[in-house]
């Protein structure tokens, strides 16, 4: 499948908010101020739904896909990183893989596995980002742990940045490949 140049850019907070820490996608995406984001930029909460999320992704609309989550990341509780993951993780990506374990399950599935049940839906990959934070608490309640909620208003700020800059290079690929003979014929 050919993918269209242009910089669609997909931000999908994902977690289970009844587990503490793993809410913690979900509240940065609901924190995340539209106004600030390109026309291009979809932000969307999918919550458990990460069988729902591989199949958003299956008509090649996004070019980029940023996945907001809690995920075992170094460091304390709270620290933030931001993993890219490329086909070869996705295929190799073991139990002890930060991003997760790969197995499917309909009522949350962590990042592997939603991008691997996207490739054998018979999907292409994305450009895809992981922006994570190693959670403190992931038992039965409804709230972030203190180190966790810190966190949240800089992984706003990350996502919005890095959302923008996707954004803007996709467009960047997309004037060029328009206004470059070669390349609109390539």
């Amino acid at each position: 499948m050919n993918r269209p140049v242009g910089g669609r850019v997909l931000v999908a907070g994902i977690g289970n908010v009844f587990l503490g820490d793993d809410g913690f996608g979900v509240e940065v995406v609901r924190r995340m101020d539209g106004s600030a984001l390109p026309a291009d930029v979809e932000v969307a909460d999918y919550g458990v739904r990460g069988v729902h999320l591989a199949y958003e992704l299956l008509d090649g609309r996004h070019d980029v896909l940023i996945m907001v989550d809690a995920v075992p990341v170094e460091g304390p509780p709270g620290t933030l990183a931001v993993i890219e993951v490329d086909a070869a993780s996705v295929d190799g990506a073991g139990p002890d893989d930060p991003l997760g374990p790969p197995a499917v399950d309909g009522h949350g599935m962590h990042p592997v596995a939603v991008l691997r049940l996207l490739l054998r839906l018979g999907g292409d990959l994305p450009r895809v980002f992981v922006v994570g934070c190693r959670p403190a608490v992931v038992d039965e309640r409804m709230e972030l742990s203190p180190p966790v909620r810190a966190a949240v208003d800089e992984a706003v700020r990350l996502v919005t940045e890095l959302a923008c800059g996707e954004a803007a290079d996709g467009a960047a690929r997309d004037k060029d490949a328009t206004t470059d003979p070669e390349r609109a014929n390539a």
